[in-house]
């Protein structure tokens, strides 16, 4: 029986191939008798995590086809094996190569310290208001190990990452004002007391009007005018949670913005004008 054929340039290469033609066994094989002195099946088995009689299916199956013989008391690979070996480990590292590209591997990062942090220190990552902090201790699920010492609230790196920094997806709430009720009286008070209530991370207003109402109900709060949909599903992502004031009449104009993106579920709560303030206007 001839050699396994090299795929072509449609067929599956690397990791695709092996499942495909279910060559695992066979390739880890041909490597431990190409790189080891192998005269006992068992030897190999036992690097393997084989049985002895499995590992005889597969030496039987790749002598079958010509990829392996003994030779003075030595499993060895045939020539056909050594390219087959060669050409298979090629693939896989290339394949391992482009799909590693594709994937975002962080071993290093900065952090702000939420505590003193002492060099070569290890530390804990937490996600906390959408920023990475730095705590000491090896607790947690993301861990690492500072590279210079760093006092509470400044940036530190952090090598030797490991593990996953949970994410909560952030929620998005809508405050609706009714589009004949931005002039009434008290509206600004009403919609103070909905931003007060359960306060969010991050504050936009759609249009003009909203973000009037808010400038009044909430002076001095940042407020984002613009990029509403861009701000709020990268604040969402990071587990920031998200108010966005706007009139009804401007909702189909808001949702037509996450068209497109991954927005979290919204919560729409209408917002009613409250009783006037005494001694004076609001």
């Amino acid at each position: 029986m001839p050699p396994v054929p090299r795929p072509t340039s449609a067929g599956p290469r690397g990791l695709g191939a092996l499942r495909r033609l279910g060559t695992v066994s066979d390739l880890l094989f041909l490597y431990e008798c190409d790189t080891r002195e192998i005269t006992q099946l068992r030897a190999v088995a036992d690097r393997l995590g084989l049985s002895v009689q499995a590992a005889s299916h597969t030496f039987r199956g790749l002598r079958r086809r010509g990829l392996v013989e003994i030779r003075g008391g030595r499993y060895l690979p045939t020539v056909a094996g050594v390219e087959w070996l060669h050409r298979a480990l090629g693939d896989l590292q290339t394949d391992l190569a482009e799909r590693l590209d594709r994937l975002h591997i962080v071993r290093a990062t900065r952090a702000l310290a939420g505590a003193p942090v002492a060099a070569g220190a290890p530390v804990a990552l937490t996600l906390e208001d959408g920023v990475l902090v730095a705590r000491p201790g090896d607790r947690g699920p993301s861990r690492g190990v500072a590279r210079t010492a760093a006092v509470r609230g400044a940036l530190v790196e952090v090598d030797d990452l490991e593990g996953i920094v949970p994410l909560r997806r952030g929620s998005l709430r809508v405050l609706l004002l009714p589009a004949d009720s931005v002039g009434a009286t008290g509206v600004a008070i009403g919609l103070a007391r909905a931003l007060t209530a359960a306060p969010f991370g991050l504050l936009a207003a759609q249009g003009l009007e909203a973000y009037h109402l808010v400038g009044r109900a909430a002076p001095g709060r940042p407020v984002i005018r613009f990029g509403i949909a861009a701000a709020v599903e990268e604040a969402t992502r990071l587990g920031i949670d998200c108010t966005v004031v706007a009139l009804d009449r401007e909702v189909p104009r808001l949702l037509n913005q996450f068209e497109g993106t991954s927005p979290p579920s919204i919560e729409f709560t209408t917002v009613r004008p409250g009783p006037r303030s005494r001694g004076g206007r609001h």
